[in-house]
């Protein structure tokens, strides 16, 4: 699949969808609370999407069984739902998810703390979110596509911290899962240039410890293989001639200034 440019139609359609999942992203994570379920978040997520009437774009894609990707502690992405699996204070929880408006997708995720966290936590979560905001900075018409992997990679590893190189960002549109593939790390080549009107999902994964993972007997949840804890950033990206536009942006984010990071 080649990478495709979105017509001002399409983008207009791409900011309706982005706009609905940065509001379902705000509500759910004002949810998160030490004794929830992952399943009763999942189901609150589920209900969110479809009041706006969209369609979660997660739900049954490639067999996964929620709406919802909802991953606990050294959980890096794909946790699987469970009425059994419930959050306690100092948790954090990683919130992965995605809407259908009028056929076209959007996809985002947050890690949230859970109740009170350690510093090492709330560290990485700031440093997940901020690695995201430094690759950016290179998402604009001109540049080419790994430099904002070289950017994200060089903020989060200056840590100490593992990136994963297993799982990696998006293209994103009419389709889920589009070209092109966005590792989180530096490459030996400087990718495509990007141009004007491509919509890119773009996601760093980041361990607390080594960059390594492993898939559960589940085969959908991703693990960090030394069982650190594990944060998740991500926002649906359009592509300009001058400031990319982050179209799954919070409200609170907007306001709080964070894309001027």
């Amino acid at each position: 699949m080649s990478v495709t440019i979105k017509s001002a139609r399409e983008i207009e359609l791409m900011r309706a969808a982005g706009k609905i999942l940065a509001k379902v992203h705000q509500n759910l994570g004002h949810e998160i609370k030490p004794g929830m379920s992952t399943w009763d978040i999942n189901r609150l997520g589920d209900e969110m999407i479809r009041d706006y009437g969209c369609v979660p774009n997660f739900l049954d894609y490639q067999g996964y069984p929620a709406s919802v990707c909802v991953s606990v502690n050294e959980e890096v992405v794909h946790g699987i739902p469970s009425k059994k699996r419930i959050l306690e204070e100092g948790d954090i929880v990683s919130l992965d998810m995605g809407l259908i408006y009028k056929g076209y997708h959007s996809d985002a995720a947050r890690t949230h703390g859970v109740g009170e966290i350690s510093k090492e936590a709330a560290d990485l979560i700031a440093r997940t979110k901020q690695s995201f905001f430094e690759g950016i900075r290179f998402a604009k018409a001109g540049n080419h596509l790994y430099d904002i992997s070289a950017a994200i990679g060089d903020y989060a590893e200056s840590f100490g911290y593992g990136v994963v190189y297993d799982l990696v960002g998006h293209g994103i549109g009419t389709h889920l899962h589009e070209a092109p593939e966005i590792p989180n790390y530096r490459q030996p080549r400087r990718g495509i240039r990007l141009k004007s009107g491509m919509t890119l999902a773009i996601e760093p994964m980041i361990n607390a410890g080594t960059a390594d993972v492993l898939w559960l007997d589940d085969e959908w949840t991703v693990v960090s293989k030394d069982r650190s804890l594990s944060a998740h950033y991500e926002n649906t990206v359009l592509i300009t001639d001058k400031e990319p536009e982050i179209l799954t942006l919070t409200e609170e984010e907007a306001e709080d200034g964070i894309c001027n990071s």
